[in-house]
């Protein structure tokens, strides 16, 4: 009896795989913290940056020997594309959505204020300066104004 053939790295609405958002979510975050471009991203391993585009969207699954590539031209080792993965995004691997339904789809990727522009060019732009101290000085006041209360 033929197999059905699944809807590989899809979920079973059709959307992409919380997974393969997630690597690709956390390789554009690292692409942009170095100030690499698509396409010179691209370039260093041989893809079109319209690829690029869509290995970060999770639109295109990216394969074990390009994820290799990819942590290389990253500088990054292969986990830290699974870092930070919350528990229901590690719950719609296909096999355990096989298994059991999942509960709920997780949130969206772009929800997660890390991966906004506007975070990672804070964060490219605090490690450019080059004092220390000046650094240690913007850390305490971003620190201290994440604590206020707005209680006044």
């Amino acid at each position: 009896m033929p197999r059905k053939k699944a809807n590989r790295g899809r979920t079973p609405a059709g959307a992409p795989n919380p997974i393969d958002v997630h690597v690709g979510s956390r390789m554009r975050l690292r692409r942009t913290l170095l100030g690499l471009s698509q396409e010179k991203l691209g370039e260093m391993i041989g893809l079109t940056f319209q690829q690029v585009q869509k290995y970060e969207r999770g639109a295109n699954r990216i394969s074990c020997s390009r994820l290799f590539d990819l942590s290389r031209a990253l500088e990054v080792p292969i986990a830290y594309f699974f870092d930070d993965m919350a528990d229901s995004v590690s719950a719609m691997s296909p096999v355990q959505m096989v298994r059991e339904p999942p509960v709920s789809e997780p949130a969206p990727a772009e929800i997660d204020p890390r991966l906004r522009r506007e975070t990672l060019e804070l964060v490219r732009n605090y490690y450019s300066i080059t004092d220390p101290d000046v650094r240690r000085r913007i850390y305490d006041l971003a620190k201290a104004l994440s604590n206020r209360t707005d209680d006044a």
